[in-house]
């Protein structure tokens, strides 16, 4: 009776040993997954929402002027919104390409 109980105690012992083990193995794991998963999807929320309010910017054909996608007309010129064509964007030119002319008064 005494024999077994020492070996009983022992099983008991060794299975506590590496069930505790393998929990303190799993909580490390999950709490590194926790610190490198976290900043992942709160990158993946952002870019989510920056392409939601990417694809409601509007720019206006006439005067380019950009807005959200709230109004159907232009808060700069009142020109239409809802008639964006993506081909009409070959028309603006980059700031560097465009000439500024000014007309340059001396003042006495």
């Amino acid at each position: 009776m005494n024999k077994s109980f020492i070996i009983y105690s022992l099983i008991f012992l060794l299975l506590i040993a590496l069930f505790g083990f393998n929990f303190f193995l799993s909580l490390i794991g999950n709490l590194l997954l926790l610190v490198f998963l976290v900043p992942l999807l709160i990158f993946l929320i952002l870019l989510i929402s920056f392409n939601s309010l990417k694809s409601k910017v509007n720019t206006c054909n006439q005067c380019g002027t950009i807005s959200l996608g709230v109004n159907n007309t232009c808060m700069n010129c009142g020109a239409d919104l809802e008639d964006i064509n993506p081909k009409s964007y070959e028309n603006f030119k980059k700031p560097g390409e465009t000439t500024i002319e000014v007309k340059a008064e001396e003042i006495k």
